[in-house]
């Protein structure tokens, strides 16, 4: 398995497979908005906080570390959620979708939580 600058990368014997980064955040975004207690991904000012790096997603930066996927997500959080456990929540089902669907090892889910929606 290598990875490129859009692409992760694995090579079979009959081939390879090649995944882009914006699947991968697809797959985390919605992974994410699926948690409870999630109201929303974020961007405003996002790129500043990933040193002016694009976002494949709205609120999802997915970085490729050698054999290892990195996600980092921007979330808002409904009023009245425990938001440690909320935060908890979506790495675990972040985790378990990449790993799920693509067969890849996920290296880190960091989630930065910037935002709280009283809706």
């Amino acid at each position: 398995m290598a990875d490129s600058k859009e692409y992760m990368i694995h090579q079979e014997e009959a081939g390879t497979i090649q995944i882009s980064e914006d699947v991968l955040a697809s797959i985390a975004s919605n992974a994410a908005l699926e948690t409870e207690g999630v109201s929303a991904l974020m961007s405003a000012n996002v790129s500043d906080l990933m040193g002016g790096k694009k976002m494949t997603s709205k609120g999802v930066k997915v970085e490729l570390d050698g054999e290892n996927i990195v996600v980092n997500l921007f979330i808002a959080v409904r009023y009245g959620s425990a938001i440690g456990e909320v935060a908890k929540k979506v790495q675990k089902a972040v985790h378990a979708a990449l790993e799920g669907m693509t067969g890849f090892k996920v290296a880190a889910v960091n989630v930065h939580v910037g935002g709280i929606s009283f809706n």
